[in-house]
């Protein structure tokens, strides 16, 4: 008596590499940008600003989102790209590269700072106060996505995202599981006839 056995096999083909080897791709995009703009920042105790206008290209483009890290002022030198409140008090910031340190007789430190795509060094000096941290990693295009998604949406999206990682990771491992359960129940995998 011979026993009929379905035995369900895995996509070998190229087409079946290639959509495996674009989903992990796709995966492994979508968790690295989940990093660098929200995760990472939010760990460290940074700040993503989006790039709005083009004083700093090409170096920052508008649209570049930037991760902006504290720093304390007395390590801050000539190169630094900072960024820093246009005037003490109001919120709004720039961010530009700090051209030259200056120090008074009293100790105090000012920073003169310019755009790399403007023509002459800011009017007002960066006292240290003004002074938000320093850039540490830029993103190209993700300030457009960052200026359309508020505080809350990106706590939602942390969720989801998350949620759908393990939920794709079960998937995984209920198919791996039931895989290696068909090939122990396939009598033919093992070499015996019935």
């Amino acid at each position: 008596m011979s026993h009929a056995v379905q035995v369900e096999e895995q996509d070998t083909s190229v087409w079946g590499w290639v959509k495996s080897i674009v989903s992990w791709l796709l995966l492994l995009v979508l968790v690295a940008i989940l990093a660098l703009t929200i995760v990472i920042p939010r760990l460290t105790g940074s700040t993503p600003y989006t790039v709005l206008t083009g004083s700093m290209v090409p170096t920052y483009p508008p649209g570049t989102l930037i991760v902006v890290k504290p720093q304390d002022p007395a390590a801050l030198t000539a190169g630094d790209a900072i960024t820093f409140q246009k005037e003490s008090g109001n919120p709004e910031v720039v961010t530009h590269r700090i051209i030259m340190v200056r120090q008074n007789s009293q100790g105090e430190i000012t920073y003169v700072t310019q755009g790399d795509a403007n023509p002459s060094p800011d009017t007002n000096p960066v006292v240290p106060e003004q002074v938000r941290g320093k850039v540490w990693y830029s993103v190209p295009y993700m300030g457009y996505v960052n200026s359309v998604i508020t505080g809350q949406q990106r706590a939602m999206m942390i969720t989801i995202v998350v949620g759908g990682l393990f939920c794709y990771a079960g998937y995984m491992f209920v198919g791996a599981f039931r895989d290696r359960k068909n090939k122990s129940d396939d009598p033919a995998a093992d070499g015996s006839d019935t």
